[in-house]
């Protein structure tokens, strides 16, 4: 099973050779294929051969390409992720609008429940008490959302009266960076399951290819919003980066077995397909710490 994310950080061609990505720059170094379940060019100056990407590709790798300021931009998706995906895409495009109501309402409430916590463990006690209530307050869909409200005093309570997500600084960049991995690991299990990640459950956005995956993710935005409070990041460069994607291998308890991150997810995706397809969210897997 795959669970390398390589990251390449200078120049250098990459090409396969007998079932390994060579990576040829000031030092030749080679990685299993079959190990690789993200790989991140973070340089404009890698090269990337046909051979590579088709295999990549078939062993359905998340392939994440990042801009000059080395921040993530676009990725590499495969048209197939599974053999049966004609089938779950009509699966899909049959999910009851109200299991479908049930399971995001599921989802909110469980990224709030996350935010509580993490609010709790820094000492931010009435903040807690307040996401808290809005849990109780929410409604079928969220439809007086409570998300938002939560999200603000959550957010100002973790990095500042004074932070918002639209100011640029080095929080916001870091956040950015953590949560473009995690949606990335949430679109490679949603291709590998054969579902479209176009068409989400609560995300409608006609210009974002990965509404699904922008629904699946919330609960996990909190592993990069610890870390990133944590870490107190003061400048945004290859360290900190790293720093961020070390988090996809964390270690958090799902069921009864502790799992690494990507694991996690791949086991709470599945579980959130089955809950639509059975009509129930009682099976939804949720990650505790």
């Amino acid at each position: 099973m795959s669970w390398r994310t390589v990251v390449v950080h200078s120049r250098c061609k990459l090409d396969l050779k007998l079932g390994y990505m060579v990576m040829r720059g000031e030092e030749t170094k080679r990685v299993f294929i079959d190990e690789i379940a993200i790989l991140i060019i973070e340089s404009t100056a890698v090269s990337l051969t046909g051979c590579l990407l088709a295999a990549l590709s078939e062993r359905k790798v998340r392939v994440i390409f990042c801009d000059s300021k080395r921040n993530p931009f676009a990725e590499m998706s495969p048209y197939t992720g599974a053999h049966d995906s004609s089938r779950k895409i009509r699966m899909q495009m049959n999910w009851k609008d109200s299991t479908k109501e049930l399971v995001w309402t599921s989802i909110v409430r469980e990224k709030i429940a996350k935010q509580a916590e993490l609010l709790s463990e820094c000492g931010f006690i009435r903040e807690t008490e307040m996401l808290k209530r809005y849990i109780e307050e929410m409604e079928a869909g969220d439809s007086t959302n409570r998300e938002g409200h939560a999200a603000k005093v959550y957010f100002n309570a973790l990095f500042g009266l004074d932070f918002t997500r639209r100011s640029e600084c080095t929080t916001n960049a870091a956040l950015d960076y953590g949560y473009g991995l995690i949606l990335s690991a949430f679109n490679r299990e949603a291709a590998a399951n054969g579902y479209l990640s176009q068409l989400g459950l609560h995300h409608d956005n006609a210009f974002n290819p990965y509404n699904l995956s922008s629904d699946l993710m919330e609960p996990y935005r909190i592993l990069i919003d610890r870390t990133v409070r944590e870490c107190g990041f003061t400048e945004f460069s290859t360290a900190e980066k790293h720093r961020l994607v070390a988090v996809l291998y964390s270690t958090v308890t799902i069921g009864a077995a502790k799992q690494n991150v990507m694991n996690a997810i791949r086991l709470y995706v599945k579980s959130v397909f089955d809950a639509l397809n059975d009509d129930t969210v009682s099976d939804i897997r949720w990650y505790r710490l």
